[in-house]
């Protein structure tokens, strides 16, 4: 996030006009919720309209072997669980491209297994020589997988599901090939289109086994979607790539909303998905001239009393005051809340800081050190804006009447601090969102200590799928559906 006004940069302000997130907010009540039932909570009783499960994700115990002709496999676990994760979804595409595009699925003409330590195997898209990748390459109708870098790296840090969507989402282009036109797909059709449609398709693909379709795998509604969300926001592209840029595949924010459509809305949608309309959404740009230090500012009280004004005239149209925010050591309330390292404190309306923890969270994003270790020693500027605003706008909602310590509260935060965000698009600079800004949240949201989708207790709900399509409604939708949808 960076500091905006008389530089003149092109991205704009996070300040808002004052009714920007008011719309629908002093309506906000504990009426029922998406479920439509009385007093139900979002997050706490569905996933996109399944039931929330805890198990662990994986190979079904009784997962019959795959009858697939693999070139190169080793037997190892990880070969395994790609071949497997092909042989699904393959068998999800026979069933639903009949029914949602009329016509067959052809399966795969070719597979390759490879380590990118030791081999050089040829394709028709060249060699895999320490290519640390998986890949689909039309020319041999060919899905390839790295079985020694790749695939071991993601399964120890996200769990078995994570190989799976990297697979599916490269038989999704393969279905993009078998498609065609019905999928909008042109020789000249820009990466980041393709790229988005195979990671919706990846979505329609895990709902279905999500329903218990499969007959290979099984993944819980909470964990399992939280590992998958988490691999996907690990093999983003990194901040300040262009959309436009040969290859690009999208920020956390853009892959992770792809698949989400794709497991709420089916293939269709994503069929749907064009330049058109993947430009007027799409988050990923590079950086502007005047950023300093790739986007982030130096955490200190200047920077949030900025971030103060931007709160307070982003929030005024709610007709409420709005916190003040103080730096007492520990970011807790005496006698109240402490959800550290920064706490709203009802009794006197503040919003209680700890600087200190604050600067650590707020240290640049080190995606090298994300790939090596699995650990960035910070999240950006961004995520600890977006602690402090999440606790800012519980200020808001006790302000006018709404809950503030249940699991609507909490995804109504999130919802809001999305709508906050996207009120960038407003001129007229104090600080303004940066490449990678909302990647930031996504990383902080994923965290099981997060506050961005949390009550004024700390309580958030289990699954982050729910916690980003809280962050993603208020970002794209405006501020109006976060009391709707989280009422």
């Amino acid at each position: 996030m960076i500091q905006g006004g008389a530089r003149g940069f092109k991205r704009p302000a996070l300040i808002a006009v004052a009714t920007v997130l008011a719309l629908g907010l002093s309506a906000c009540s504990d009426k029922g919720s998406s479920t439509g039932q009385q007093g139900s909570q979002p997050g706490a009783g569905d996933i996109a309209g399944l039931p929330v499960t805890h198990f662990e994700s994986g190979l079904k115990p009784n997962a019959p072997k795959p009858d697939l002709q693999v070139r190169n496999e080793d037997g190892s676990e990880d070969d395994q669980l790609a071949i497997a994760a092909i042989a699904d979804a393959q068998a999800y595409w026979t069933e639903v491209m009949p029914r949602d595009f009329g016509q067959p699925y052809e399966p795969l003409k070719a597979l390759l297994s490879y380590s990118a330590k030791t081999d050089d195997e040829e394709t028709e898209c060249g060699s895999v020589k320490k290519l640390v990748n998986a890949f689909y390459c039309p020319p041999g109708d060919l899905v390839a997988w790295d079985r020694g870098v790749l695939l071991p790296m993601l399964r120890e840090r996200f769990g078995k599901m994570a190989g799976a969507v990297v697979l599916a989402h490269e038989l999704g282009h393969a279905v993009q090939y078998r498609l065609g036109e019905k999928a909008s797909i042109k020789k000249n059709t820009p990466s980041i289109v393709k790229e988005q449609q195979a990671d919706c398709f990846a979505g329609g693909y895990f709902r279905w086994v999500a329903e218990d379709k499969s007959k290979y795998y099984r993944v819980s509604t909470s964990e399992g979607l939280n590992q998958v969300m988490a691999s996907l926001f690990l093999i983003r592209d990194q901040a300040g790539t262009s959309a436009t840029k040969q290859g690009a595949h999208g920020t956390a924010f853009d892959r992770t909303y792809a698949f989400q459509v794709g497991f709420e809305k089916g293939p269709k949608e994503c069929a749907a998905m064009n330049e058109e309309n993947i430009k007027a959404r799409i988050t990923e740009r590079p950086f502007d001239k005047g950023d300093k230090g790739k986007g982030d500012e130096k955490l200190d009280m200047k920077i949030i009393g900025i971030l103060k004004e931007s709160l307070d005239k982003a929030f005024q149209g709610a007709g409420v005051p709005g916190p003040e925010i103080t730096e007492d050591g520990n970011g807790s309330c005496p006698g109240g809340p402490s959800t550290p390292p920064a706490s709203y404190c009802p009794s006197n309306n503040t919003v209680s800081i700890d600087l200190a923890k604050l600067r650590e969270l707020a240290q640049p994003v080190d995606q090298q050190a994300e790939w090596e270790s699995g650990h960035s020693e910070g999240k950006g500027d961004f995520a600890a804006f977006s602690e402090i605003a999440s606790r800012y706008a519980m200020g808001i909602q006790k302000g006018v009447g709404a809950s503030i310590d249940n699991a609507n509260a909490g995804l109504r935060t999130a919802c809001l601090v999305g709508a906050w965000a996207k009120a960038s698009t407003v001129p007229g600079a104090t600080l303004r969102l940066s490449s990678g800004d909302l990647d930031e949240a996504i990383s902080d949201l994923l965290s099981p200590d997060s506050l961005v989708s949390a009550d004024v207790n700390g309580k958030r709900v289990d699954n982050g799928f729910e916690r980003l399509e809280a962050l993603r409604k208020g970002y794209l939708e405006s501020s109006s559906v976060c009391s709707t949808q989280y009422g």
